[in-house]
């Protein structure tokens, strides 16, 4: 009995962590600076500890020798880098529409330290960011994130070959789709800064001893300020749907 939990049981579970942690490491949220690491590492194998039960008889057997007990592992660390950075490049299409809308209204100088993608970005970047992720936990979609997490061993099989080219155009796509994403977002701000900028135009034109900057930039920060509020709400909605459509292409398979 004893022999059979040292060998067994604990190899699985150590498993499981691999993947699993390293998702926790890198989920939105989850992985925010703010979260302390003790908490983070106390939360990982408590998750463990809940799906060991049931993601057992899913593992393979223990490999005969180190290095294939070492690839087996690298693997599992390797799929959970990939199932938390796509979640992470989702959120990251709300820091290019807020530094999209920061440009267009001139806000880029106004940095912050971002804590959800922990460098310094413009304020409407950081407010955007922040939003997304209390929206994600708001709406639940944190249930779904570790929902993938178990999903994903019908998807990925442990200890199976994986594709690199596969996971490699998946990334690239996930990139495309979120840079796409974050220009959608931003779409209103840039019709209206297109607008602002041909009638700033044609008034130096008209107005030449007119001092443009200093008589238009508080309305240009004034009108992109009303277009945020009114369209926010639309937006967030646009990104939930889409984080949520992210995740379901690993889970329930």
């Amino acid at each position: 009995m004893l022999n059979e939990l040292l060998t067994l049981n604990i190899f699985g579970f150590f498993l499981i962590f691999a993947r699993v942690g390293t998702v926790i490491m890198l989920m939105p949220g989850f992985s925010a600076v703010y979260v302390n690491t003790r908490i983070r590492l106390a939360l990982a194998l408590s998750i463990c500890l809940l799906l060991a039960p049931f993601l057992m008889p899913l593992l393979p057997k223990i490999p005969a020798t180190p290095a294939g007990l070492v690839l087996m592992v690298a693997g599992e660390v390797f799929i959970g880098l990939f199932l938390g950075a796509m979640a992470r490049i989702v959120v990251g299409s709300l820091q290019t529409a807020g530094t999209l809308i920061a440009t267009y209204s001139s806000l880029t100088n106004a940095l912050i330290q971002d804590a959800i993608a922990e460098q310094q970005s413009s304020v409407i970047s950081g407010f955007l960011s922040i939003l997304g992720v209390m929206l994600i936990f708001a709406a639940n979609l944190h249930h779904l994130m570790l929902e993938t997490v178990v999903d994903s061993y019908a998807v990925f099989v442990p200890g199976a070959f994986q594709g690199f080219g596969d996971f490699a155009l998946m990334i690239a796509r996930g990139v495309a789709d979120s840079f796409a994403l974050g220009l959608q977002l931003a779409s209103p701000f840039l019709i209206i800064a297109l607008v602002y900028y041909v009638g700033l135009g044609l008034l130096g034109r008209l107005m030449p001893a007119l001092p443009l900057f200093f008589f238009m930039m508080p309305i240009q920060i004034t009108v992109q300020f009303m277009v945020l509020m009114a369209a926010l709400s639309g937006m967030m909605m646009i990104f939930l749907r889409h984080f949520q459509d992210t995740l379901l292409m690993f889970a329930n398979p």
